[in-house]
């Protein structure tokens, strides 16, 4: 039992005393209407189960939700420096909310922050998808961008 192979049907004071004689745990690997069960060692068991979860969790990356924040007469050096920061999000894998905030009479020209919103979109078309078309939020105007390689 201890080398692996199967014994088939075995009453349960049989299996622990095979467990006992290789000086290895009786572990119950399948519960159900008819249990399976293994003679192994149960502590390097979960030491490599263990193993194997850390080694999924180093793997595993979560796709987070990063800001970037612009005015709607933003000039043109500070939307190369946002633009660079977006594609850096991009290349990482994150989505990025595009926000523009209006302040004092900007209310009353709208249609800038519209316009800066389909160019960031033109501008980032081959690397990203519209998750969320620009909307309205009284002061802000709000678009989501994720990468179009996931």
């Amino acid at each position: 039992m201890a080398d692996g192979e199967k014994k088939g049907l075995v009453p349960l004071s049989e299996a622990l005393a095979a467990a006992r004689e290789a000086g290895l745990d009786l572990v119950e690997v399948a519960p159900g209407l008819k249990p399976v069960c293994k003679v192994l060692d149960y502590g390097k068991m979960r030491f490599e189960n263990q193993k194997k979860k850390a080694a999924n969790r180093k793997n595993q990356r979560t796709q987070a939700l990063k800001e970037i924040k612009m005015r709607p007469n933003i000039d043109v050096h500070d939307y190369g420096v946002k633009t660079k920061a977006m594609r850096k999000f991009f290349d990482r894998g994150d989505k990025v909310k595009v926000t523009v905030r209006f302040r004092g009479r900007e209310m009353a020209h709208m249609d800038r922050g519209m316009d800066l919103l389909s160019r960031v979109k033109e501008d980032f078309a081959d690397d990203c998808k519209v998750e969320f078309e620009p909307k309205t939020e009284g002061r802000l105007m709000t678009m989501v961008l994720a990468p179009k390689n996931n």
